[in-house]
């Protein structure tokens, strides 16, 4: 655990790198998530680049949002699936997900069609099966990774390259953002995510809180296993969750506190606020007339 001292300053370190003039512009690996994911995270990484830094966009040559970024450089691997086959799995995997809202985690994971998720899972072996790419990251010497955590692939690259990890997120599935950043848990005041509880609970939706979070530390490995085993493939040694989730720098989580209810949380957590949506438009200019109503 950093000092105390240093580990108030971090959100002043964050705030100071991406301001103009008082930080040297460094060399950026962005490894991003498709989809909804992709929204918030290109408009900091569009501000970056404004703000002198250079950035390398890694993505695979088959994604919904990913090859419009157009203003960065960006660096694509072959995958082992098309557009199409995405799509259907996508639809396949939601159409289930209205269906099946009202299931237990145990039910919804154990249930669910698993190909989607194979697919984003599996793009990340293709990364590391073109050894050109990975050739060029080895030699760009990149300052850091900035990463979305959900399909992993972001965590396990950088690993396999040593490089610090800052990670753009929501919250990650589960139980991994406690667990990697070793950050306390009181199942007793805290709800778990989805459980639909406040944080004032009655012993039974204690007891309930408690249950649900030992679904997810039963369950959970279902849902990466791929991501992990692939992994393991590539470090040529078991890797846990545990190993790829401990392992970041900061954690820039896109919520705000008051959006959540009071938790513990750790110094190199960060609250930024953002959705996953496109930036909202201004609204009309459009004077207010009681007549016209």
């Amino acid at each position: 655990m950093a000092p105390v001292v240093l580990t108030r300053f971090l959100p002043l370190c964050v705030c100071l790198l991406l301001s103009p003039g008082f930080a040297e512009a460094g060399k950026l690996l962005v490894v991003p998530m498709d989809g909804s994911h992709w929204f918030t995270m290109h408009l900091v990484v569009e501000k970056l680049i404004h703000r002198g830094h250079e950035v390398v966009l890694v993505t695979p040559e088959v994604s919904w949002q990913l090859t419009n970024s157009l203003n960065m450089t960006v660096k694509t691997y072959s995958t082992t699936y098309t557009l199409e086959d995405l799509n259907r799995e996508f639809q396949i995997f939601s159409d289930f997900q209205w269906k099946a809202w009202q299931m237990s985690m145990f039910s919804m994971l154990m249930s669910a069609p698993t190909k989607f998720f194979d697919y984003i899972f599996s793009h990340c072996g293709s990364l590391f099966n073109d050894t050109k790419l990975v050739k060029y990251i080895e030699e760009s010497s990149f300052d850091a990774v900035f990463l979305d955590p959900f399909d992993m692939c972001g965590l396990i690259v950088a690993k396999y390259f040593s490089l610090p990890a800052v990670v753009f997120t929501r919250g990650p599935f589960c139980h991994h953002l406690e667990e990697g950043t070793q950050c306390p848990m009181p199942l007793s005041y805290v709800p778990r995510q989805l459980s639909a509880f406040s944080d004032v609970m009655t012993f039974g939706e204690r007891l309930r809180n408690h249950i649900w979070h030992l679904e997810e530390r039963l369950f959970c490995h279902y849902f990466v296993k791929r991501a992990l085993e692939i992994a393991s493939e590539i470090f040529q040694t078991k890797v846990t969750a545990y190993d790829l989730f401990s392992q970041p720098s900061v954690w820039l989580l896109r919520t705000d506190f008051v959006l959540d209810y009071p938790k513990p949380v750790m110094p190199n957590m960060i609250f930024i606020g953002g959705i996953n949506c496109h930036e909202g438009k201004p609204l009309p200019k459009v004077r207010y007339s009681p007549a016209a109503y």
